[in-house]
């Protein structure tokens, strides 16, 4: 039975900090512009973040499987809020970088930590279902973000969209600090078994699968977010809003269809789910390259979120899933999350080489290729997991 009291707080707190995250995605492209950054900086500074998660995921996934997972959650949103309030005296391209690597660490307490949390209230079965409602948070969170943002930058200035970040997360911080329950009625507690070392999970073929396509698909998400509204800045001369509803269309997009498509996944095979969202997503990404009004924009975003919506379902509850069976759960998120950190880092640095010595528009082309690429190598390496997900 599922425990919706617990995994009602973890979906306001993952939400609180996701708004908050969201807020300032359309404005940092500009914003660093602004203080004479270049394509590739502008790249170093959305991979900031993600190189600093990326490091230190590992390191709170495994300990939050042996010491519990509320302290990380709740830390990790303090920390987080104090590093969003310190956008407001960045003056340079360099207090930028510098912030968003703080912000990546606490990062990597949060949302694998969380996730790893709603994975242990899943029962059998339901594993698609109670991720997808988790991950309505995730993309809710992002979908509103950027509109809020938008929105306080051009009523007062980016710094209001700093300090509102800043207030969103401390709001996640005091729900979870008190109504998430005592680590000791914790799920994990309830175990006797050793959590299995990164060795061992890094030699799976799921893992490694599941890890795979959050890489290629993230790699597509991080370079709309860093280009997109940069594009749609220069050619189309969109306002902060216009820009921040490209952003949302994707994670909206997404956030609707996270639930529902947990639910079929738990009752048809994942892996045609995998097939048809990164299929999708290479049509998305063509859109951006290809389309000469602004509506195209706004199509090519609600694509990707159709890909994603379609596909991450399946993948986060073969996560829970793989995790379980390992009583590795944190670990197994953490890795999972790492792709998605990975490809921030990488996304967007490959798309400042591209841009800086080719045309911000091909930046796009290499984004559905690296998608299809990832797409075709994912599905061997997930082919008969239907096994793993029968009773032991």
């Amino acid at each position: 039975m599922i425990n919706w009291t617990v995994l009602r707080v973890l979906f306001f707190a993952i939400f609180s900090s996701m708004l908050g995250a969201g807020l300032v995605v359309p404005l940092l492209p500009s914003y660093a512009h602004s203080l004479g950054a270049t394509g590739l900086q502008i790249g170093l500074i959305f991979a900031a973040f993600s190189l600093s998660r990326t490091l230190f995921l590992p390191y709170f996934g495994h300990l939050s499987d042996l010491k519990g997972r509320k302290p990380f959650i709740t830390l990790g949103l303090l920390a987080y809020c104090m590093a969003s309030v310190a956008y407001m005296f960045s003056n340079d391209v360099s207090s930028l970088i510098l912030i968003r690597s703080f912000q990546g660490i606490t990062a990597a307490m949060i949302l694998p930590v969380a996730q790893a949390y709603a994975g242990e209230l899943a029962p059998k079965g339901k594993e698609g279902l109670v991720m997808g409602v988790i991950n309505v948070s995730l993309y809710g969170g992002l979908s509103v973000g950027p509109i809020i943002g938008g929105i306080m930058k051009d009523l007062f200035s980016i710094q209001a969209s700093f300090l509102t970040m800043g207030l969103v997360c401390l709001s996640g911080f005091l729900l979870c600090l008190v109504f998430l329950p005592q680590r000791r009625e914790e799920p994990f507690f309830a175990k006797s078994k050793t959590p299995v070392r990164y060795r061992r999970l890094l030699s799976n073929r799921y893992i490694l699968g599941l890890f795979l396509f959050r890489l290629t698909y993230t790699m597509c998400v991080g370079t709309i977010w860093a280009f997109a509204p940069l594009l749609a800045e220069i050619e189309f001369k969109m306002s902060s809003l216009e820009i921040g509803f490209i952003i949302t269309l994707s994670v909206f997009v997404s956030a609707v269809l996270m639930a529902p498509m947990g639910f079929v996944a738990d009752r048809l095979n994942k892996r045609p789910f995998i097939l048809i969202g990164g299929l999708i997503t290479v049509c998305a990404m063509i859109f951006f390259y290809r389309g000469q009004q602004p509506w195209v924009f706004f199509a090519g975003s609600t694509l990707t979120g159709i890909g994603g919506g379609i596909a991450l379902p399946s993948i986060m509850a073969m996560s829970v899933v793989v995790g379980r069976k390992m009583d590795s759960m944190g670990s197994v998120m953490a890795i999972v999350t790492m792709g998605h950190s990975l490809a921030m880092v990488f996304g967007p640095i490959i798309g400042g080489f591209i841009m800086d010595i080719l045309h911000i528009r091909l930046v796009f082309v290499g984004g559905a290729a690296i998608m299809l690429l990832g797409t075709v190598l994912v599905l061997p390496l997930v082919s008969g997991f239907n096994a793993l997900e029968k009773p032991s």
